[in-house]
């Protein structure tokens, strides 16, 4: 479940971890080991931290943070959040084009989740006890997540004609205009896949 946001609060430096090579980390601010579930409860309470390699100083933030969600999947009786189709989907877009697109839609989608989070527990509540209002509220919200970053993809274009229409200035490259038109294209597909992805779950 997402945690409500917190009354703003003055952002505190990252923490420091370093992973050594027995994989201990090591939390250099209360100078103790810690464990990937203490990592997992920092998070939790929207401590951020970065983690390196104690010897090569290489930052190891990304795979550390994917370990989490690995452990976090695999724990007995827990919940998960990735099933299986998307986990499917999710390999097949390290081979696609489209592949560059998925992490900036991905970061979109959750944070207008965070942000709309206390409509979609309202939302479920009245749609419990029906899983087809459930699953439409589902389908309702990658809609609108696509919708919106349409939109954020539109406002990145230097194509910007009268009265806010959108069109190409009179300096504009072909190459531009070929470049937004594949954008948009690989967006069309991505919502495809999407709703084919929502279908099988």
């Amino acid at each position: 479940m997402l945690n409500k946001p917190d009354a703003p609060v003055d952002k505190r430096e990252a923490v420091v971890i370093k992973k050594y090579a027995n994989r201990r980390l090591y939390n250099t601010e209360t100078s103790t080991y810690v464990t990937l579930e203490d990592l997992a409860a920092m998070v939790r309470s929207d401590r951020d931290f970065v983690v390196y390699d104690a010897k090569s100083g290489d930052d190891l933030t990304h795979s550390v943070l994917t370990q989490i969600i690995v452990e976090q999947e695999n724990r007995q009786g827990g919940q998960t959040l990735l099933p299986v189709p998307f986990l499917r989907q999710l390999i097949r877009f390290y081979d696609d084009s489209i592949g560059r697109m998925v992490p900036g839609y991905l970061q979109f989608s959750l944070e207008n989740l965070v942000k709309e989070q206390e409509k979609i527990r309202e939302q479920f509540a009245t749609a419990f006890s029906n899983p087809a209002a459930a699953f439409e509220v589902y389908q309702d919200q990658a809609r609108k997540n696509m919708q919106m970053f349409e939109q954020a993809l539109s406002m990145w274009s230097p194509f910007t004609g009268k009265r806010g229409e959108m069109g190409p200035k009179p300096e504009a490259k072909a190459g531009e205009a070929n470049e937004i038109s594949e954008l948009k294209a690989q967006l069309a597909n991505m919502q495809q896949k999407i709703d084919k992805l929502s279908q099988g779950s």
